[in-house]
Order: structure tokens, then sequence, then C-alpha cells
């Protein structure tokens, strides 16, 4: 008699389930939707999963019981949004495995090219100007990379005062200070951690990025390609910067 008991020790953690949950087509777009950190209602995310709002209403009851998600009510709307940081690195490191998009349309074609360009990795900046921003800091002796992060020289907290980020102060918080994301399309790290997030911050606090509504894609504005050019000496592509 054949056995099918589990060849899982009882020890380790549920893998097996976890990646059954989030490998529903829906669910891991709703996932992905999501990774930009914001919070969107249960139709957007319906439509972004391509499901009927009544099976996209069970999809996320599932992953809110999991502790995917969270939701909270504003007006008449659930708004959703990733649980933890952690839910975000791990779909972040399904995307640098999983196989690239098979492009069947050009708004397909330009969507993926947008988010290759400049997006929202949860908190912090990623694709091409994500990585060039990254290589810029380290390139100026801002960073220096060690292994899964990178460590701020002292030439770097002065950098970053010039910017407004206090670095003694992100040392203090709970987060790691400057980790080393793997960027999904370009394949080569950007830097995320509490700095990356206030890097980002201070982006969008001074006009030099905007977010897209459509999707995680950052737009880089004219005053930002002129910016991260003075700032970073980073030469940005005007694919970065084009409307959608």
């Amino acid at each position: 008699m054949v056995s099918h008991r589990s060849p899982r020790h009882p020890s380790d953690p549920n893998v097996a389930d976890a990646v059954a949950l989030i490998g529903h087509p829906a669910r891991a777009a709703v996932l992905v939707a999501l990774l930009d950190g914001r919070a969107l209602p249960a139709a957007e995310l319906a439509r972004r999963g391509g499901a009927s709002p009544q099976a996209a209403s069970a999809h996320l009851r599932r992953l809110v019981d999991w502790g995917l998600l969270t939701v909270r009510v504003s007006g008449r709307h659930r708004l959703y949004r990733l649980a933890t940081r952690e839910v975000a690195r791990a779909i972040e490191a399904l995307l640098v495995i999983a196989a690239p998009p098979r492009i069947a349309a050009l708004s397909q074609s330009l969507a993926m090219e947008r988010l290759r360009e400049a997006r929202v990795c949860y908190d912090h900046l990623a694709g091409r100007l994500g990585v060039a921003v990254t290589d810029a800091l380290v390139a100026r002796g801002v960073v220096r990379a060690e292994a899964t992060e990178f460590r701020v020289t002292p030439r770097g907290e002065r950098f970053f005062d010039g910017l407004g980020i206090d670095v003694t102060a992100l040392r203090g918080r709970r987060r790691p200070l400057a980790r080393a994301c793997m960027d999904w399309t370009e394949r080569r790290p950007h830097l995320a951690g509490s700095l990356g997030m206030a890097l980002q911050e201070c982006f969008l606090a001074h006009d030099w990025i905007v977010r897209r509504r459509e999707d995680r894609a950052v737009r880089l504005t004219d005053r930002g390609r002129r910016a991260i050019g003075r700032v970073f000496g980073v030469r940005a592509s005007h694919a970065a910067d084009r409307s959608a």
C-alpha cells in the first residue's frame, strides 16, 4: 500500500500551503498590484486580478485571513494593502525567479517598459532609475556595498544630510538601514531599507517623481531629470518621464 503522508517534517513551516495560496493567478495579481505600498479598493483589485467582484471578495478574504493583507473601511469602500514589508519582500523575490510575461498587445508592452524604467518597490525606488541612483551612490562613495546590505560612509552621512535625510535617526528604527533589494527587471540590487524609503520620500516631496494611478510605475518629471543629473550624476532615460 502506497503511503500518501506528507514528506514535510512536522517542525518545518508549511511552505506548500503558502505557495498554493499565493499561486492562484487572481491572488498573485492582487499581491503584485499592492507592491507599491498603497491601499486599493476591492473593485480595483478585482479588475487587476481579472476576477468577478464575488470571486475577488473570496480571494481577498483568504489573503486577509492568512495575514498577507490588511483591510480597513473608508466610507463605502474596503481598502486593502500588504500586511508587512516581509510580504512585499517575498512577492518581490518571486518576481525575480518568475518567467517574464508574454507580451500580447502594445499597451502591455508600454506598461512593462514603464515598470522597467522607474517604479515603486513597496516603499523605495526600483527599475532602471532605482538601480542607476544606487550605482551612483556607490560610485561616489556615499554607500559601500557589503553582501546583502549597503554601508553608509561618513561622506554619505553628509550627502544625505544635504538632502534633508537624517541617517542617525534612521539607524534608530527597527528595520534595516540600507538593504540591498534584488531588482526583478534589472537583476541587480537597488537601495531598500529605511534609507531607501527616505530617499523615495525625498524624490516625491521635491516633485522629482510622481506616482501613476494605473500601476506601480512612477513618472520622472523634468525637474527630477535635472535634479538627479545634478545631485547624483545620473542621466535618466526620457522613457522614464513620458506621460502615460
